[in-house]
């Protein structure tokens, strides 16, 4: 073994308990149903959301009880609310003259509070109350707007007297009700005062929380310092939550993510991710409505790890940005899994006491990568990297790694082997190229940096650390990248960009346009991504003809042919990918991998399986497969069975028909789709799910919303420069009267996918780090049924345009589809939101397209 290589042990022999799955939590993640989507919460195993009170001034959407009904239902357990977040600024700028006046206001508040709690029902159970937060700096603080200038650290009186009063009063409203407590930026030292006060009045929290904005190492040390206080001061154990982690450096990138969640993991608490950017999109998870960047199937991979934990040594124990990991053993699926990363170059995976009675004498082990694809770059399922039989030496599976990026995770599942079917990686050639290391010409060139770092957390990742700017309105600067490519073919290509949609180049346009050649031919205008911030990386995607050997490719702010880039942009590498029968090849979905309900269960002894095993289905066992789409439109999807057996397809909870032994054309969503086959025979033996291009089997038609009808203040405009044909429907909302209205046809009767293209910019001011765009919404009826309203994230530009799909139900002939909007009042119906953290209107709709769902 080379000395630089550096080794990771997963102890199969060594439990350490039940797999907890508490690190997806979320701060502000949510910003209200369809927000993200549903296949996105779901598919990420959100745990827990912490959020602003029902109807708060804080931050847009969000709001507690909007959340609560459509979290649950995707497999939530906890929502917690920041009660605090009722108000606006931060410090909380709560009214009154004196404390005691403020401390009144509040306290009426967090009544108001709980009894819309209470009109909840069941879901009640899911809620916990969180009365402060970071009170050290904030209420019970030294600044303007805390109580008396006095700091809890100084003298807590105030602070004790303030929790056991809203303790008393939330339980007198609710005694079933839960929590949360004392919500400290870190774990002082007086929280033992704190816990001891409140232990002494019967005022204890029922879910103790702070926050780590430090490291996983810090994550490790204070779970197991705060549990030496439990024990000293004789109360708990009581469920922890560690509800803001990660900073903005960490969050985005699975190498550096996998290292909290392995801290997090081992502690056996919950945990949320910390908020500083934009709500609703799990704290740089979600792209758009419903696709998801490399941290969200990183948190996915983690989500569906099942069984028991097992030991984890690492090289560098409890060392942030090293090589760390989590790993779970199931002895019912004869599965072992392990997540890891952190470190980039070699190293070697080590098994030990692997269990003979599970994976007899060799294993299966499939190695898969999750990069890093930047905060708003979507990502395709995991890569597969490769797929091998290793034998088993005296309890001991060596696994040796190399060319490991430190940005990326990775996942190795170990099953039983020994029938040699293997499958081949899922990309062939890759490279990536940093934009600091490509040569330039003209004026406006700028090398910026460096931006995130381990000593600078509060910055962006970014590859390398730098990236190149002046690609913008009246340069004419000229990137050369010097690429050599293995052969023959045509490649993807993917530009990670920037452009901050509030610069003031940006606004003008929206995505700023530049152009690449290769070899000074074969031009191409692309649309770089838009960001929240500076340096919020995300990707566009293209595909060149290369022959084998070295080329040059250029991105540049003119084009001889094409014209000049209005905007400014910003580049941090490209990606080169060869598409080769690897990438046109149907991706492939284990059944042995996939998730497991009703009886279900994997199996290693039917002959014909072309995967690491197969499932077993009775009737009524479920088999479901997360399934990445890049685009909203036609797939073809084969069910692999084995013998007979027959079982019903529903694709994003909807029943689409029985299995067909031939490729069933379906609509996936672009981004994630859930797919769960359902055994409705005897015994449904289940090998794998194969997903690959549409061949226009489902006829899409589009529909332009210029050719709608308008009423009211509701307008066809050319404003819209990228719009389809440069019209769209601007005006809709502010009550019924401003409405679109089109008429669609379907050939039969049934459920369709209705993919609305559209815009959203709305922004109002932001009270401090955060940027807060605003999702709007459109109420849509078909065939004047009453109204679905249909949330729309924003898309940083009203000249920026995306697609959301919805599923709808047409009739056979002739469908009306009228789109309005108004402003949503508060919970209690009667007063609306005084800071234009809600909109009246609709996005800005380009056109629709109408396809069956299959």
């Amino acid at each position: 073994m080379a000395a630089d290589t550096e080794t990771l042990t997963i102890d199969l022999g060594t439990d350490t308990g039940a797999f907890h799955g508490g690190a997806s939590g979320t701060l502000y993640g949510l910003y209200g149903d369809g927000v993200p989507s549903r296949n996105v919460v779901e598919g990420m195993y959100v745990r827990t959301v912490s959020t602003k009170a029902q109807d708060g001034t804080q931050h847009p959407g969000a709001d507690a009880l909007d959340i609560l009904p459509s979290f649950v239902e995707c497999g939530g357990r906890d929502v917690y609310v920041y009660l605090t977040d009722i108000y606006r600024g931060f410090p909380y700028q709560w009214p009154g003259a004196t404390g005691e006046e403020r401390l009144a206001d509040f306290r009426a508040r967090v009544e108001k509070q709980v009894r819309q709690v209470l009109t909840t029902g069941a879901l009640k159970s899911h809620i916990v109350y969180v009365p402060f937060n970071e009170p050290e700096g904030n209420m019970f603080g030294t600044g303007e707007w805390s109580y008396d200038t006095t700091s809890w650290h100084t003298d807590p009186l105030n602070y004790f007297a303030a929790w056991k009063d809203l303790h008393h009063l939330i339980k007198g409203l609710d005694p079933h009700a839960r929590i949360a407590g004392p919500n400290t930026c870190v774990l002082y030292e007086e929280v033992r005062g704190f816990l001891e006060f409140a232990k002494a009045h019967d005022v204890l929290p029922d879910v103790v929380t702070w926050h780590e904005l430090s490291t996983p190492a810090a994550i490790r040390t204070n779970v197991a310092k705060y549990r030496d206080m439990e024990r000293e001061l004789g109360i708990g154990p009581l469920p922890v939550n560690i509800n803001e982690y990660a900073h903005n450096y960490h969050l985005s990138v699975p190498g550096q993510m996998i290292q909290w969640i392995s801290a997090i993991e081992e502690s056996k608490i919950d945990a949320d991710m910390a908020y500083w950017n934009i709500d609703g999109n799990l704290n740089d998870s979600a792209v758009e409505a419903n696709k998801g960047n490399g941290q969200w199937w990183l948190f996915h991979t983690y989500g569906r790890m099942t069984g028991r934990t097992v030991h984890v040594r690492a090289p560098h124990p409890n060392a942030q940005y090293t090589l760390q990991g989590v790993a779970t053993l199931d002895r019912d699926k004869r599965q072992a899994r392990a997540l890891f990363g952190g470190s980039g170059g070699a190293a070697d995976l080590v098994f030990e006491n692997v269990p003979a009675e599970i994976f007899g004498g060799t294993v299966h082990a499939r190695l898969h990568e999750i990069p890093w694809t930047g905060q708003v770059g979507a990502s395709a399922q995991p890569l597969r990297i490769k797929d091998l039989e290793l034998p088993v030496d005296e309890g001991r599976v060596l696994l040796p790694l190399a060319d490991l990026d430190a940005m990326s995770a990775y996942e190795v599942i170990l099953s039983p082997g020994g029938d040699g079917v293997l499958a081949p990686p899922s990309i062939g050639w890759r490279r990536s190229y940093h934009a600091e290391n490509a040569t330039w010409t003209g004026e406006g060139y700028s090398r910026n940096g460096p931006e995130g770092s381990p000593a600078d957390v509060d910055r962006f990742a970014t590859s390398g650390t730098y990236h190149v700017g002046g690609l913008r309105t009246g340069s004419d600067l000229v990137v050369a990248f010097s690429v050599e490519v293995p052969q023959d073919g045509t490649y993807d290509l993917s530009v990670l960009a920037n452009s901050h949609n509030l610069h003031e180049l940006v606004r003008e346009q929206g995505p700023t346009n530049v152009f690449l050649r290769v070899d000074g031919a074969d031009p191409q205008e692309l649309r770089l991504p838009l960001g929240y911030k500076p340096v919020v990386w995300g990707h566009t995607d293209t595909r060149v003809e290369l022959t084998a050997g070295a080329h040059t490719l250029t991105l540049s702010a003119r084009d001889p042919d094409l014209g000049a880039t209005r905007g400014d942009a910003i580049i941090d590498r490209i990606d080169l990918v060869l598409r080769d029968a690897h990438v046109t090849a149907p991706a492939l979905y284990e059944a042995a991998y996939a998730g497991l309900g009703a009886g279900a269960r994997v199996t290693y002894e039917h002959r014909g399986a072309r995967g690491p095993g197969a499932v077993l289905l009775p009737p009524g066992g479920t088999a479901t497969f997360w399934v990445h789409a890049a685009v909203d439109g036609e797939a073809l999807v084969t069910v692999d069975q084995i013998g007979p057996g027959e079982g019903l397809l529903t694709v994003n909870g909807v029943e689409v028909g029985g299995l067909d032994r031939a490729r069933i054309p379906l609509f996936l969503t672009g981004g994630i789709n859930k797919l769960t086959v359902t055994g409705t025979s005897e015994l449904l033996v289940l090998d794998r799910l194969c997903v690959g291009p549409g061949t226009g089997r489902l006829e899409t038609t589009v529909y332009p919303a210029e050719e709608g009808t308008v009423t009211g203040e509701a307008k066809v405009t050319g404003a819209h420069t990228f719009a389809t044909g440069g019209k769209a429907v601007e005006g809709i909302g502010r009550g019924p009267d401003n409405a679109l209205t089109l008429t669609v046809t379907a050939a039969r009767t049934g459920r369709h996918a209705l993919t609305v293209r559209y815009s959203n910019g709305e922004q109002p001011p932001a009270t401090h780090y955060n940027p807060d765009p605003v999702c709007r919404h459109a109420d849509l009826s078909v065939n004047g049924a009453p109204a679905h309203r249909i949330l729309f994230p924003t898309t940083f530009h009203f000249n920026n345009f995306w697609d959301l799909t919805v599923p709808v139900t047409l009739n056979e002939g002739t469908n009306t589809l009228t789109f309005t909007a108004d402003e949503r009042p508060d919970f209690d119906g009667d007063t609306t939101n005084a800071h234009q953290q809600r909109s009246a209107y609709a996005p800005v709709i380009d056109q629709v397209a109408v396809t069956p769902l299959a």
